[in-house]
């Protein structure tokens, strides 16, 4: 698995991912909020799946010969 998403969309993806899960705590308390499990283990992995599907990858690339 080739890391396929940036760093800063990393961060942004665990955070939001863990402020959807805590709605599972406080707030509505809804069992949809485990969901947010999934941008979690994306962000941590750094490996999105439908962007490898579809070929998409926001990592900068490094020029050719380099």
């Amino acid at each position: 698995m080739k890391t396929n998403i940036h760093s800063i969309e990393r961060v942004v993806r665990v955070l939001g991912g863990a402020g959807i899960v805590s709605l599972a705590f406080i707030g509505p308390q809804t069992p949809w909020a485990w969901l947010g499990l999934v941008p979690m283990a994306t962000g941590l992995s750094g490996w999105c799946p439908p962007y490898a599907i579809l070929g998409i990858s926001t990592c900068k690339t490094q020029p050719e010969g380099n």
